[in-house]
């Protein structure tokens, strides 16, 4: 599959790694130029290459914009549009200055943005070493560390969840983008490091 990943940092480069590792192609970038990413493409391998965000965009059958929430208006409306894009992004205030979000969850925000996507919230309950070091393909799926996601389209999530598994991980469905505050910073799940079944457990 072709992935591109709109920003290259901790959670961006990681899943870059990792989805290439899984036989992916991946396209990544960010806000300051393919050129700038040449040590980090060198480190990642044949599958991956550096581009330009707008690039990434058109690339990618499915796109991870993993980007300061704050910049979320800069994503490409019109290169995204039909694609899935997973959105890993969240909102810290100290970061990201006051943004009104209207009594909406963060992601829905993205997706206000993107009107012409299927987005789901995903990746953004991990920290980038444990989504570095935790994937083990070898355990049942109830067995491994969890990644959460949410968003409105079942077949984009079902989609989402194979990645997931693929690169070994688990997949737990939190419901849709506007009950996804369940995902977002300070909340009971957020950054918590459970499997599966535990994760389950807590939703219950």
């Amino acid at each position: 599959m072709k992935i591109g990943i709109i920003g290259a940092g901790s959670i961006g480069a990681t899943l870059a790694k990792l989805f290439a590792r899984a036989g992916h192609h991946i396209a990544i970038s960010n806000s300051r130029g393919p050129e700038t990413l040449a040590d980090l493409v060198g480190q990642l391998g044949s599958n991956v290459r550096a581009t330009t965000v707008e690039d990434a965009a058109a690339f990618g059958e499915v796109v991870v914009e993993a980007i300061p929430f704050g910049r979320y208006k800069t994503l490409p409306v019109e290169p995204l549009a039909g694609k899935i894009v997973i959105s890993a992004a969240n909102y810290y205030p100290d970061r990201d200055g006051d943004i009104d979000l209207a009594g909406l969850a963060q992601t829905q925000l993205v997706a206000n943005h993107l009107p012409q996507t299927r987005v789901v919230k995903a990746f953004n309950t991990i920290w980038f070493k444990h989504l570095a070091d935790q994937g083990d393909i070898s355990k049942p799926i109830e067995e491994r560390r969890v990644i959460f996601l949410a968003g409105d389209d079942s077949e984009a999530k079902k989609l989402v969840s194979s990645l997931i598994e693929e690169i070994g991980f688990g997949a737990v469905d939190t419901g849709n983008l506007a009950g996804s505050q369940i995902q977002e910073p300070g909340a009971k799940i957020y950054n918590a490091d459970i499997t599966v079944r535990q994760a389950r457990e807590a939703l219950a």
